[in-house]
């Protein structure tokens, strides 16, 4: 039987009843306490806070993202540690007056389909079991089950929302999948099936479209990192929510790795103020060409190279990243270099579980 305990969370002196069991992070989040989190296992140390007072259980926690000086210093990662008694925590809460933060609530979900629509990866729409609001570019904590022959517990595992705000009931998801990954390789690529029942819980983050600027926004995404940029588009465009310009740069290596381009190509044929680039960086114009496909409507070479050669200055912009982990490290320098400050630059990683192990951080913006 869990014990519960009190977290108070400061500056702002707000106090939350938390479970022994339960993930700091979650207990405030479900309170409608908003702390700084991202990758929710661990990874990326974005949720990083000091200890007051109090004993904690550190769980998961990378010794990446959280080192064990800073565990002696008193620091925590709210999304993995654990009260073990009352505890008093220092988060540096900076919240966004033009952006609604949601609780987090617990939903299920009915699969309403699952079709392949690149390389390794798939597209997931989910029907809930009432309308959820959120903020175009969040994501969702799906519920793994457990293994039916006991080999492996259940686990969570976090995917972005790639539909608009204004879809709050039927939602999409792009995943790919990663080899031996539970939550892919052994679960959504072998044995989820339409009309299964999912446990998912949200919405999470805080990579989501500022819809109180009209910067020109410079967006780039890399795999499924798609997902929460096609949400903030749709949600710019389609609901009329953001006046700037939008251009968005998708990377792959080759045409089988992309996807959604016919859409985003109508999408820019319907809209002037969004410009798409489809960029591969292994695939030439002659192969291109050679196939019947327009080798011009595709830019070449690394994301970031195309992205640099159409911009001698990005000053006055804004940029939103999202993808693998290494690709949003390239475009952060790229934007840099191209007079974008740090206060201009929004990014989500799409760490997984082997990122955890390896160490993957960017030390180029503190989060």
């Amino acid at each position: 039987m869990s014990e519960s305990f009190v977290v108070t969370v400061e500056p702002i002196g707000r106090q939350v009843v938390c479970r022994d069991d339960q993930p700091i992070l979650d207990a405030c989040l479900r309170a409608g306490v908003w702390l700084p989190h991202s990758c929710t296992h661990g990874t990326c140390a974005t949720c990083k806070v000091d200890v007051v007072d109090g004993d904690v259980d550190h769980g998961e926690a990378s010794t990446f993202a959280l080192m064990e000086f800073e565990r002696d210093e008193g620091k925590l990662l709210t999304c993995c540690a654990r009260p073990r008694s009352d505890v008093t925590i220092e988060a540096d809460i900076d919240v966004d007056d033009d952006i609604e933060m949601h609780p987090v609530e617990d939903y299920v979900g009915t699969v309403v389909s699952i079709d392949e629509v690149a390389r390794d990866t798939v597209r997931l729409v989910v029907d809930l079991d009432r309308d959820m609001p959120f903020n175009a570019g969040q994501y969702l904590k799906f519920t793994v089950p457990a293994a039916a022959d006991g080999s492996a517990e259940s686990v969570d595992r976090t995917w972005s929302i790639a539909s608009p705000p204004t879809q709050s009931r039927t939602l999409e998801f792009h995943i790919r999948k990663v080899p031996g990954g539970r939550g892919t390789d052994g679960w959504v690529f072998s044995s989820l099936a339409v009309g299964d029942l999912v446990p998912v819980s949200g919405p999470y983050g805080r990579f989501v479209l500022h819809t109180g600027q009209d910067n020109h926004t410079i967006m780039v995404a890399g795999g499924t990192g798609l997902a929460p940029i096609k949400s903030m588009l749709r949600h710019g465009l389609e609901n009329g929510t953001y006046e700037g310009e939008m251009s968005l740069y998708q990377g792959g290596r080759s045409r089988e790795w992309l996807y959604d381009v016919d859409f985003f190509r109508a999408l820019a044929a319907e809209y002037d103020q969004f410009t798409y680039r489809p960029c591969l960086s292994e695939e030439t114009p002659e192969q291109v060409a050679a196939s019947g496909d327009d080798p011009d409507a595709y830019g070449y070479g690394m994301v970031t190279d195309v992205l640099a050669a159409d911009h001698a200055s990005l000053s006055g912009c804004k940029g939103y990243l999202c993808g693998p982990p290494l690709m949003v490290e390239a475009a952060l320098k790229t934007l840099m270099s191209k007079r974008l400050f740090p206060r201009d630059i929004y990014r989500e990683e799409f760490f997984n579980e082997g990122d955890k192990a390896a160490g993957v951080n960017s030390p180029l913006i503190r989060r």
